[in-house]
């Protein structure tokens, strides 16, 4: 049973945004169910690729942040289908218990992750994730099951069904009753009905049960509904509301009230314990990263909280138009929160609270307890101190220790943090001052022995979230490290975790995962134009020197080629392990490294390209990274370099020398190699520095007519002008390498030349009239006659 003139209440709202708003977004889930029974096919030969295609319009139902079931059950279907087939036959078995299949279904995932998941910590196979599959199957029978959003709709509603936390078999079986009933009365509602029927198309399930629209309706009302009319309630900034309202309860009535379980439900002594222990004032979302749950679970909860007082004492309750502030304002008096996240703070009535204050309120969960998967996971904030040890120096997989007791042998501080460590927790790695940064993600990998506790850094940061835009969120205020930051290892509820974690991934996104190709010697010597023995002694150089400098006349690859020599070392086309820049006469080693930017009030230490990607570098250790500099010549070397000149020497990789901006230890790593690239014919330029000289190796690259990939390209071309004019430009180079002003450094490269699948005239005209000859003037400044007869030379092709 439940309320269902609140039902009808949610319904107005729901009608007026259903075709503007609801229908916009969430439309999707009938084109779901479409897109799957248009495609399934258990006894499909391709079984993995029947179930992608199914399973395509799914969206976020089966992907979500650190939530990841689609990908996962279709990477199972590639490496084991037959099992996975299986696994789909048991689940659509309808002659079975319902949370038997579902159980089954997460039972045979784990054991597919253990044989098949390469070391993967999850399958992502839970219930909420199991429930979209059977949706998707039988749509006119089940719904999705969402343990936040159905207990948030159904205290809203003010069912009688209850959902606890771990009680899978209970909560589905409950969910599935308390849907039935909604959606009974939704049938009754003619006007919701045909406006549903009138936005259908042809790309969605047409729902003759209304089961999905149920569905909905429930998200609606635990998502939008609740804050919704919350959100219209009159409060005046910085004046608590309502200023002429007093339910007329005292202290022993509430000490009274606190103890009729009819009343204050197990969830009720939860909303007023949390609240308590909060300060007496929070908004919902405070309460709701502190201790878990969503914020609706405290919004509608004392709003059905609020029913049950007056309904037992006869109180007055407060006139007011918006029916929920009628029913909060028995609880609390409230105001804008202004800055701070969530609609209100409200704070407990006077007299509520010094109730409180004389219940004995120790059996309530203070915490709420994770659904599912992750119960025994805990979070914590460990500090470093840079200056002794640093997560940056720490590479990703690498494990550490980190010892329960001082150098004076006294127990750390919150030393039963430690001990309550246990492998698989989560960590958020901070490094202290000078850093003052989130700069890795981490987990426990072993308990403590006694003696010290171990972890394992999982990512590091590329861009890392400072200390003070995390201090300035409200919601975080509570937090163990900011209440008193004097220790080191601090606990955190899973709803900071995961506000801290929103903060973290909108600077450093995950990259989708993608299949990246691979790339091999063979493709680097059909696209770049050199001989398979020259590149072997590129990449041998490479490897011994870890810095080399490709240089040469103008248009020969250089550029082309640094690439492609990257991804031909890597094994594959990896974008994000290489770093691309082009040195200038004003680029600087605050630039490159590390200095001081001017913000609104003053200046900030902030760290370079090069500095990152070192980082980036050592955070992978088993792989390679490239950073790879244009122009190189033209930039002041020893200015922007500064302590790098040693570092980056072969010898010296992996050797920390201390910086100067801050103070602390830094490395280049010994899997980053440095590729510059220089043009020769640069006459503008200064001598290369010496100290950049004797670090690096240096590669001429030479014009590449005579190579085999180049041959090969000129056949395909079958064009005789093309041929006739190559030969003149290799004359042409032989007049230049001679030229004892010039050199082989000024020869004209190939790759003027390449880049068309088809080849005209006009098109080889414009490279002599606009490339070549424009560098031959520059050449032979003093020179006309020269420049002239090489003018006739290359038109006389075309003639």
């Amino acid at each position: 049973m439940f309320d269902k003139f609140r039902l009808k209440e949610a319904l107005v709202d729901y009608k007026l945004d259903f075709v503007s708003n609801e229908w916009t977004d969430e439309k999707y889930k009938w084109e779901a169910i479409k897109c799957f029974q248009d495609n399934w096919d258990v006894n499909a030969e391709d079984f993995a690729g029947m179930l992608h295609r199914s399973l395509g319009k799914t969206l976020n139902l089966l992907a979500s942040m650190n939530n990841f079931p689609r990908r996962m059950i279709e990477g199972f279907a590639k490496t084991a289908p037959e099992e996975v087939r299986a696994m789909f036959i048991a689940l659509y078995d309808e002659s079975k218990d319902v949370y038997d299949r579902i159980k089954g279904f997460k039972d045979q995932a784990s054991i597919i992750l253990e044989k098949y998941g390469n070391g993967a910590a999850q399958h992502y196979q839970h219930e909420n994730a199991i429930s979209v599959y059977l949706w998707l199957r039988y749509p006119d029978k089940y719904y999705i099951y969402k343990y936040g959003e159905v207990k948030t709709a159904a205290g809203e509603l003010g069912s009688d069904y209850t959902f606890k936390k771990g009680a899978y078999a209970e909560n589905i079986r409950n969910a599935i009753k308390f849907y039935d009933e909604i959606c009974d009365e939704l049938k009754l509602d003619t006007e919701l009905v045909n406006l549903f029927r009138s936005q259908l198309t042809d790309t969605c399930y047409p729902d003759p049960e209304l089961k999905t629209l149920t569905l909905d309706v429930g998200f609606y009302i635990s998502r939008y509904y609740s804050q919704k009319s919350s959100d219209e309630t009159p409060v005046l900034s910085g004046e608590w509301f309502p200023e002429d309202y007093e339910p007329g309860l005292t202290v022993d009535d509430w000490i009274t009230l606190l103890g009729d379980k009819d009343v204050f439900t197990e969830n009720s002594l939860e909303i007023v314990r949390r609240m308590k222990d909060y300060g007496g004032s929070a908004t919902c979302t405070q309460l709701a990263i502190k201790y878990g749950e969503t914020k609706n679970f405290y919004n509608s909860g004392s709003v059905a909280l609020a029913r049950r007082i007056v309904e037992k004492t006869g109180c007055p309750v407060m006139e007011q138009n918006n029916e929920n502030a009628r029913w909060w304002t028995v609880l609390y008096v409230g105001k804008n929160a202004k800055d701070e996240e969530g609609s209100y703070i409200w704070k407990l009535r006077d007299e509520l609270s010094e109730a409180l204050d004389k219940v004995d309120l120790s059996r309530v969960q203070l915490f709420a307890v994770p659904e599912s998967g992750d119960d025994d996971r805990h979070y914590w904030w460990l500090n470093a101190n840079p200056k002794i040890w640093s997560f940056s120096s720490i590479a990703v997989g690498e494990v550490q220790d980190y010892t329960l007791y001082n150098e004076n042998g006294n127990k750390r501080r919150i030393f039963q943090n430690f001990l309550d460590a246990r492998p698989g927790d989560m960590v958020i790695g901070y490094e202290s001052y000078p850093v003052k940064q989130i700069v890795a993600l981490a987990k426990i990998s072993a308990e403590q022995d006694g003696d010290k506790l171990y972890f394992e850094k999982t990512e590091g940061l590329t861009s890392p979230i400072d200390y003070q835009t995390i201090k300035a969120c409200p919601e975080l205020e509570k937090m163990e490290y900011f209440v008193n930051p004097q220790g080191s290892l601090f606990k955190l509820t899973k709803g900071e975790f995961d506000f801290i974690m929103d903060m973290i991934r909108e600077e450093n996104p995950l990259a989708p995962e993608k299949a990246i190709d691979t790339y091999t010697k063979d493709d680097f010597l059909e696209e770049v134009y050199m001989t398979e023995g020259r590149y072997d002694q590129l990449v041998a150089v490479l490897r011994n020197k870890k810095n080399i400098i490709l240089q040469g006349a103008p248009g020969v690859g250089k550029t082309f080629a640094a690439k492609r020599l990257a991804y031909s070392m890597m094994g594959e086309k990896d974008e994000s392990r290489i770093e691309f820049v082009q040195f200038h006469q004003n680029y600087s080693y605050e630039d490159f490294m590390m200095g001081y930017k001017p913000v609104e009030d003053g200046f900030e230490l902030k760290n370079g390209i090069f500095y990152r990607f070192c980082q980036k570098a050592a955070n992978q250790p088993d792989k390679d990274y490239f950073f790879i500099i244009d122009e190189i010549n033209r930039g002041n070397i020893s200015k922007i370099f500064g302590e790098l000149l040693m570092l980056i020497e072969k010898d010296y990789r992996g050797v920390k020398a201390t910086l100067a901006y801050n103070g602390l230890p830094f490395a280049v790593p010994e899997n980053l190699y440095i590729i510059g690239m220089m043009n020769t014919a640069d006459r503008s330029l200064a001598m290369i520095d010496y100290a950049l000289r004797r670090r690096f190796s240096f590669l001429e690259m030479e014009p590449g007519f005579d190579s085999d990939g180049f041959i090969q390209y000129q056949k395909s071309l079958n064009k005789e002008t093309f041929n006739e004019l190559v030969e003149k430009i290799k004359e042409l180079n032989k007049k230049i390498a001679s030229d004892k002003s010039l050199g082989k450094g000024f020869c004209i490269g190939h790759s003027y030349f390449c880049g068309h699948d088809t080849c005209t005239d006009e098109w080889l005209h414009s490279i002599v009239d606009f490339d070549i000859l424009p560098m031959l003037s520059e050449y032979w400044f003093d020179d006309t006659a020269e420049l002239q007869r090489w003018e006739n030379i290359l038109h006389g092709v075309f003639q």
